[in-house]
């Protein structure tokens, strides 16, 4: 029976894949954009390419939900030389976390949780944490109690106390290391329980720190929803939005559309990359990463971005409510805390996405009330919600912010609204 089920809604779901691949488009003009600065922006970003600084990317422009601009520059890959194709598959990294929020959000309308539950009511090894004090003259780790519950909110805007161990140098970063907690493959029930027994870097609430905490909320989505993390978002977002290329890992006949990851050498030339944490995308993994996990196409992630820019519908399916969605989008930080790295940026943070505080600040590249993400190998996508504008740029290389390909496009997107 449950096999006869399954067979009936892949049924009613095959006239939408099909309407899928199509995605609606418009011309620059009819969407109140300039043909002639996003020409601009197609070749100053394929000079990067004839310049030998990355092999290949593709850029996407969307307006009032209609694709704009959707371009591909250079190679899939420099051993192959075969051309970037729009349906080119790229590791997002980052990208994962909206996705995740998402997902564990479409929970919570079902009433399985309240944002400010304490994380331990649903995983009891979050109970009783501890915060890290001082480090020991034998190198121990000196703690003391955590003032207060980590809560869902917490996990969803950074505020936990957790930290991520591959981006900062302190004794908690270097514990995350020596207890192997990075670059390991096993099920989140046994990984989860092993961070929630490391000491907080900070008091919950008392900071904003990038964190390994999204990976817990794909766990929580396990729990709370009573299925695996990949079923759930297959079931329930890469379905029903026609997501065919996303999901954590390549198989075997996408492979040819799997685009190389390079970095620079030590004389700026563009090689394979030799980063020893890279995962191989090829072999479905057991530690299914709701922080960096995914793969996915331009198209597919332009699909999941413009339901979030529609207020969690598109195409007729309803994710999420409109109100989640303003949420989400909207600063959750504490008061105490003036945004992302001190306020310096002009950045707060929603419920796993970044939000534009004060444009000024951030570079005069976005505007108030923008939202977005990014990820390690310089993906990065945006909502701008004054203009309707959603935009996307993939490409893999790293190291993050090896070149300003985001404030980039942004410029450029913003220098093409016509009205």
């Amino acid at each position: 029976m449950k096999k006869y089920l399954v067979s009936l809604v892949l049924i009613a779901l095959a006239p939408f894949a099909v309407f899928a691949a199509d995605l609606p488009k418009a011309a620059p003009a009819e969407a109140g954009l300039s043909a002639e600065k996003l020409a601009e922006m197609n070749a100053h970003f394929q000079a990067y390419v004839d310049d030998g600084r990355l092999a290949g990317l593709t850029t996407l422009v969307a307006r009032k939900g209609r694709v704009v601009d959707f371009q591909t520059y250079g190679a899939l890959d420099t051993e192959s030389g075969q051309p970037m194709r729009e349906d080119a598959i790229f590791r997002i990294y980052s990208m994962t976390k909206p996705i995740t929020g998402v997902a564990l959000m479409m929970l919570y309308e079902e009433g399985k949780f309240a944002l400010d539950d304490p994380v331990s009511k649903y995983i009891p090894g979050f109970a009783d944490a501890r915060v890290f004090k001082s480090e020991a003259e034998d190198g121990t780790l000196v703690t003391e109690p955590a003032a207060r519950d980590i809560t869902i909110r917490d996990l969803m805007r950074h505020t936990a106390g957790l930290t991520y161990g591959v981006f900062g140098n302190t004794p908690v970063d270097k514990s995350y290391l020596k207890s192997q907690l990075i670059g390991v493959d096993q099920p989140m029930a046994e990984w989860v329980p092993r961070l929630a027994e490391q000491p907080l870097l900070y008091q919950p609430g008392a900071a904003w720190v990038y964190s390994l905490s999204v990976e817990v909320q794909g766990y929580l989505v396990e729990v709370l929803s009573g299925q695996p993390f990949d079923e759930f978002l297959q079931e329930r977002i890469f379905d029903p939005l026609g997501m065919t290329d996303t999901g954590f890992y390549v198989p075997g006949d996408k492979l040819d559309r799997f685009v190389g990851i390079y970095e620079l050498d030590e004389n700026k030339k563009l090689v394979a990359s030799k980063n020893k944490l890279l995962q191989d995308f090829s072999v479905n993994p057991q530690f299914k990463s709701g922080g960096g996990g995914l793969v996915s196409t331009t198209a597919d992630y332009w699909r999941f971005a413009q339901m979030v820019a529609n207020g969690g519908t598109l195409d007729g399916v309803t994710i999420l409510k409109p109100e989640t969605i303003a949420m989400m989008s909207t600063n959750q930080l504490p008061e105490a805390l003036p945004g992302i790295a001190g306020g310096k940026r002009g950045l707060g943070f929603g419920l796993d996405f970044a939000v534009v505080l004060d444009p000024a600040k951030f570079g005069n590249t976005g505007e108030a009330g923008e939202y977005f993400w990014g990820g390690m190998a310089n993906t990065v996508f945006w909502i701008d919600p004054t203009h309707d504008i959603v935009a996307i740029l993939m490409t893999n290389i790293l190291p993050n912010g090896i070149y300003e390909l985001r404030n980039e496009m942004r410029t450029y997107v913003n220098s093409a609204i016509a009205d």
